[in-house]
């Protein structure tokens, strides 16, 4: 098998897509390895870091590296997020296949990734909205974001680096601050207003002590979020 070729699957696919060419990339929760095998197989990025909080999925990265030969590119760290690796090690960080909370925790604890020359690739499976709000109230600025489909469930891909950004409403926290320009816009923001509306069912049936105003704020944010889809509607979903 040595020097077989890997296959992405579109969400890891995508975050290839955006990687800038030439980085050191750390990636964290690198599991099987195969985003940073398959950037060195394509002469994208220099180096990687594999990193992964269990010895496991490391030893399966180091296979994989193996089998597709580009072991003398990479370092593999048994560390928890960012906890092992140096600012100087590295140009640019993905972090997918993880909640957008625990993005949030992993880079809170390292503020050294703020520095003005290292990208964020972030793809969260949950709790996006979480995220945005954290990145943008924290120092970074969202560049670009893409929106793909992966085994049927929309995923958002963000990309960021340090800088000043304009605050954002709780309806682009959910919808994306640059995801207006993707084809696949529509069925997100659909997805953002059918999760917002259950969660405001939930608290109907719940009967809380502040529930009337916390409804009340999630309706807010669907109007916003509806409104925000007329109106790519309207451009035929091209921005224009």
């Amino acid at each position: 098998m040595e020097g077989r070729e890997l296959l992405l699957q579109p969400r890891l696919a995508c975050l290839a897509a955006c990687t800038p060419h030439g980085v050191r990339l750390a990636d964290i929760g690198t599991d099987h390895g195969y985003l940073p095998v398959w950037l060195l197989q394509h002469g994208i990025i220099r180096s990687a870091i594999a990193a992964d909080i269990n010895a496991q999925p490391l030893a399966h990265a180091r296979r994989t590296a193996a089998a597709c030969g580009v072991t003398e590119k990479m370092t593999f760290r048994l560390c928890d997020g960012l906890d092992g690796i140096h600012a100087d090690e590295v140009d640019a960080i993905a972090i997918a296949g993880m909640g957008g909370e625990t993005i949030v925790d992993i880079l809170t604890r390292a503020p050294w990734a703020l520095k003005s020359d290292i990208t964020l690739l972030l793809q969260p499976m949950t709790k996006p909205e979480v995220l945005r709000f954290w990145l943008v109230t924290n120092g970074y600025k969202i560049v670009s974001e893409r929106l793909i489909r992966d085994k049927g469930v929309l995923y958002a891909v963000i990309v960021a680096t340090a800088g000043v950004s304009a605050p954002i409403s709780m309806a682009q926290a959910y919808c994306g601050v640059e995801t207006v320009h993707e084809a696949l816009y529509g069925e997100y923001v659909e997805e953002r207003i059918a999760k917002l509306m259950r969660a405001a069912e939930g608290l109907r049936r719940a009967k809380c002590a502040d529930a009337a105003e916390r409804i009340a704020g999630l309706e807010a944010v669907v109007a916003e979020l509806r409104q925000r889809k007329g109106e790519w509607e309207h451009d035929d979903g091209t921005g224009r």
